[in-house]
């Protein structure tokens, strides 16, 4: 079910263990091969597929659009929320569903930079209220190595920004969107490698993309898409059902 789609009286008439899915993207720069819509894009169409398998178990809502995108600001047209402003709205969407007694709760990312704060969300959801069901992940934590190694020709062997495995998926989507002739290998190493450094996509690319698009083609695209629309399905069918923590 689409929350968009239905009137109040439907949604009052649900099963309060509906699982409540929420949808979280970004409006930011993909290089100047991609539209700034693409993380919005691709979890949409993800979380769509999925809805279409799952429509009596899942209440999915609108994407929300605004991120946590601040690390792309130095390239016209990406938008941000402040860190405070981004995780407040999802608590503000949970809140609501909440006090109409839904207590089923799942995030799907679709923007890398959302991911650290839906976790933050998920956990002060679940401090201030105990008895809900709450989790997150993003779309392409459902993609496998074995995949990526299987269909990828490039040298990232995984999903960075604009790179092979996001331009596939928009070739296999939404095909119109891409700049086929301005794909490029971009993406700055850091030498030598520190793990877990901070940097914005101005110091870290040279045009905003991360990893060789060059090598996208829909085919690539279509595995991708399949894989993680499989994983998801299977996740939140059994999350509907019910799950139960078992001692060893």
């Amino acid at each position: 079910m689409k929350l968009a789609e239905l009137t109040w009286p439907e949604v009052d008439a649900l099963d309060r263990s509906t699982v409540v899915v929420i949808a979280t993207g970004s409006i930011e720069q993909h290089g100047a091969h991609l539209p700034l819509a693409t993380d919005s894009l691709l979890v949409t169409s993800v979380m769509e597929a999925v809805e279409a398998r799952l429509s009596e178990k899942i209440l999915l809502t609108p994407t929300v659009w605004l991120g946590a995108s601040g690390h792309h600001l130095a390239f016209a047209g990406s938008l941000s929320a402040s860190f405070e402003g981004y995780e407040d709205s999802l608590i503000q969407i949970v809140e609501n569903f909440h006090a109409h007694g839904f207590h089923k709760f799942y995030i799907v990312n679709g923007h890398g930079g959302n991911t650290e704060p839906n976790g933050i969300v998920c956990r002060k959801l679940k401090s201030r209220h105990p008895e809900i069901v709450i989790g997150h992940s993003g779309y392409f934590a459902f993609l496998t190595q074995a995949t990526y190694d299987a269909i990828l020709t490039g040298s990232i062997k995984g999903i960075r920004h604009a790179c092979e495995a996001e331009t596939s998926l928009m070739m296999h989507l939404h095909p119109h969107l891409v700049r086929l002739e301005k794909r490029r290998d971009d993406g700055l190493e850091v030498d030598p490698p520190v793990p877990g450094m901070v940097f914005f996509f101005d110091e870290c690319t040279e045009a905003g993309s991360f990893g060789d698009a060059t090598h996208a083609s829909a085919n690539k695209g279509k595995v991708l898409f399949d894989e993680a629309v499989e994983g998801l399905t299977q996740a939140l069918s059994s999350l509907s059902h019910g799950i139960s923590l078992q001692g060893r």
